[in-house]
């Protein structure tokens, strides 16, 4: 069974490998101090309320995204730097409605590959 999950996303002309594997809420809570799982659920319906009602995400909301883009893109590459700012310096502007749904999408396939199947 494949535990590891990862897309190549482009970002500000650069292809950059986010990865999502059962590690990834373990270091998001080591980096952030934070639950990835509830940022990620806060994130999704805000994103989602967004897209619905044309209402501006929060700096808050904004954060969130950064801080997991950015340990999905440490797990898919370790040199990047140690430091979220300094990874976020490297890149122009880059839209989160262009990153958020890969990121969604890869969260939900490493969750698939590690959720039991519930007997009948």
């Amino acid at each position: 069974m494949d535990t590891t999950t990862q897309k190549t996303v482009r970002i500000d002309g650069r292809d950059i490998v986010l990865k999502a594997t059962a590690r990834t809420p373990r270091l998001y809570r080591q980096l952030f101090g934070r639950d990835m799982i509830q940022d990620m659920a806060k994130l999704r319906d805000a994103y989602g309320r967004k897209q619905a009602e044309d209402v501006d995400l929060s700096a808050v909301d904004l954060t969130m995204f950064e801080n997991l883009a950015y340990t999905m893109a440490k797990q898919g590459d370790p040199s990047i730097p140690d430091s979220p700012d300094d990874w976020l310096d490297t890149f122009g502007m880059f839209s989160i409605y262009e990153i958020f749904p890969p990121m969604m999408e890869l969260w939900r396939g490493s969750m698939a590959t590690v959720a039991t199947p519930k007997k009948k």
